[in-house]
């Protein structure tokens, strides 16, 4: 069992940055930190991936804005945003996504809002 627990978010003015944190607990020496990733909901629209997940890719909508970065002595990853927009308005989830001795497990947080004004 892996417990996830988001914090950072807040309100932020557009162009704003905002560190989003994920720290993992629990059975975390059968989930590598390197597979936890970062995705957002936004009112009405779908969950989707922003970074991480076995990579320290990001995807298209935020490069060149969002990083992703671990630090394994706290068990905690980080999203870093910054330039930010107001579609960029939604719930912040880490999740845990891994295959151990063939049994897939998936884990997520209670998300972090995360709201940007104009």
């Amino acid at each position: 069992q892996v417990q996830l627990v988001e914090s950072g978010g807040g309100l932020v003015q557009a162009g704003g940055s905002l560190r989003l944190s994920c720290a993992a607990s629990g059975s975390t020496f059968s989930c590598s930190i390197n597979a936890i990733g970062w995705y957002r909901q936004a009112p009405g629209k779908e969950r989707e991936w922003v970074a991480g997940g076995g990579s320290t890719n990001v995807a298209d909508y935020v490069k060149g804005r969002v990083t992703i970065s671990r630090d394994n002595a706290k068990n905690t990853v980080y999203l870093q945003m910054s330039r930010l927009k107001p579609e960029d308005t939604a719930v912040y989830y880490c999740n845990a996504h891994y295959i151990l001795l063939g049994r897939e497990y998936n884990y997520w947080g209670q998300g972090t809002q995360v709201t940007v004004s104009s």
